[in-house]
């Protein structure tokens, strides 16, 4: 029988399963705890990783929104929708994300801000270096900035 510390390194999604079911058991002498912990810290991590990519891509669309609007699309727009929509999700399945949130909005605006520079062609300077929107902007889906 594999130890869970060998499914770790060999079979993934069955250490997950056994890992469970050890779990169920409450057999917590068998886990690979450094291991667990490891994984468990990575599902965090990830969690921060998605709310700041959708962060990134609402503000980098209502941005070109915004400073942009001969060059609006309906896909902008629905970027805008699609991605507070899911900040809103992930505040409602972990309420403790939005202290992180609060803390990485301006670094993901100035990524935003970049990435849109980037996409659409102008100079960087096009866009405001201080973010002119709101988090609660940014979390309404029906949000898009006047001209």
């Amino acid at each position: 029988m594999n130890t869970t510390k060998t499914l770790y390194e060999t079979d993934f999604n069955l250490l997950l399963t056994e890992t469970v079911n050890l779990l169920c058991k409450g057999d917590v002498g068998k886990l690979d705890l450094e291991n667990l912990a490891e994984e468990v810290e990575d599902m965090g991590n990830n969690r921060k990783d998605a709310l700041e990519s959708n962060l990134i891509r609402v503000l980098q669309h209502l941005l070109k929104w915004k400073c942009q609007p001969q060059k609006r699309t309906n896909s902008w727009k629905g970027s805008i929708t699609e991605h507070s929509l899911l900040l809103n999700r992930a505040f409602k399945k972990s309420p403790s994300l939005k202290p992180y949130f609060e803390d990485v909005f301006a670094e993901c605006y100035q990524d935003a801000r970049l990435i849109a520079a980037q996409e659409t062609g102008p100079d960087i300077l096009i866009f405001p270096k201080v973010c002119p929107f709101d988090h609660g902007d940014v979390l309404n889906p029906q949000y898009l900035p006047e001209d």
